[in-house]
């Protein structure tokens, strides 16, 4: 007897973390169905894209794919809308709204969840910053934020069994929602990376998200004078290169095969954000390259911190206050310590994280849940 299967993703608008997690669901459950918030065509993983997707209402909005942050306080009533009746098991890939779908008391619902939703909650300041946002129009949203987390947190009751992505999102979700949860790391395709001779340039990969802190990067360097190379764009991407010195040098998103490239040759890898798990820090690591990074959130998990791990096979440096001049001086650190950084176990801590491990530990959590296989 045939298994309908439906994957629920929040939105499919570029290829990032929770897009690779899908991905690799979708190398599991060929045959599965997704729904989506939002879809632009061509934006995600050709495995992907040969599935049949399924968006809501929102997506007849014009521009919608562009600005559905602020189309927030509508995402819940746009994912109680998909009408998953046919299905056996839901799956939801969550980091904001699609965990809420509803389903039937006969239907098994296993949601991945990259974080309980901080869109509303603790990092609401940073996503809708007041500066750019607009004092008035935060004022306005607010209510409906709050509306949104109460929405979040009852709805929690719908899921069946949590699979977190990391330690820190299961101490998350167990605050937020009173349950436990399995963790399973995401996925990295760690083979596909390698190490070559290190330059001399630093390298942040990342999008230009207020929370993401790339102007500590960028107030960093300034000071250090080092270069540094930066990939990834975004909405504070004006902002950042005016900031920048002449010794920062702006790449915009380029293709996979040119981000490895990067990642071979750089010298060290800048992470200054705190993430749920973070999956650049382990491609850095899968090409051999120590990471300089916030000690907080998922990297803690991945990243052996030279403060710790010393005579132990480090992998990279942290620095615990979220400011420039910390960052300076981790990097100081790192430059008087670089003899300890072996590329080989770099390699190999980074290892821990494969795609093929995912891929069976998930396989196997989802079969002994639902109670038959694929």
């Amino acid at each position: 007897m045939s298994c309908r299967i439906a994957l629920v993703h929040d939105w499919l608008t570029g290829m990032r973390g929770g897009e690779k997690c899908l991905d690799a669901m979708c190398d599991l459950f060929p045959d599965a169905d997704i729904f989506t918030l939002f879809h632009r065509k061509g934006s995600v993983s050709e495995r992907i894209e040969k599935h049949r997707i399924m968006t809501s209402y929102l997506q007849k909005i014009p521009g919608s794919c562009d600005f559905y942050r602020y189309l927030l306080p509508l995402f819940p009533g746009a994912v109680e809308k998909f009408d998953l009746s046919g299905y056996d098991l839901v799956i939801s890939s969550s980091h904001c709204a699609a965990k809420g779908v509803t389903t039937a008391g006969n239907q098994k619902h296993i949601c991945y969840c990259h974080t309980p939703v901080r869109y509303v909650s603790d990092m609401a300041r940073v996503y809708f910053d007041r500066g750019k946002f607009g004092k008035a129009r935060y004022s306005a949203l607010s209510p409906f934020l709050k509306r949104f987390e109460r929405w979040d947190t009852e709805n929690s009751g719908r899921v069946d069994y949590f699979v977190a992505n990391s330690l820190n999102v299961k101490k998350r979700i167990l605050r937020r929602y009173g349950v436990d949860s399995t963790v399973i790391y995401p996925p990295v395709d760690t083979e596909k990376f390698y190490n070559n001779k290190s330059e001399d340039f630093y390298l942040v990969v990342s999008a230009f998200a207020p929370y993401k802190k790339v102007d500590l990067a960028i107030k960093a360097f300034n000071r250090l004078g080092r270069k540094l190379i930066v990939i990834g764009s975004g909405q504070d991407e004006k902002d950042l290169k005016k900031m920048a010195s002449s010794n920062i040098e702006f790449l915009g998103w380029v293709g996979d095969n040119e981000i490895r490239e990067y990642y071979s040759r750089c010298k060290a890898f800048i992470f200054p954000g705190e993430e749920d798990f973070g999956i650049t820090p382990v491609e850095a690591q899968a090409s051999g390259k120590p990471v300089i990074g916030y000690g907080r959130g998922g990297q803690t998990e991945t990243v052996r911190s030279l403060d710790k791990f010393k005579d132990d096979n480090p992998t990279g440096v942290f620095f615990y206050e979220q400011n420039g001049e910390a960052l300076v001086d981790a990097v100081r650190v790192f430059e008087n310590n670089r003899g300890f950084f072996d590329p080989e176990k770099i390699r190999h801590n980074a290892e821990r994280f494969n795609r093929g491990r995912f891929l069976s530990e998930f396989k196997s959590f989802v079969i002994s849940k639902f109670g038959r296989n694929f």
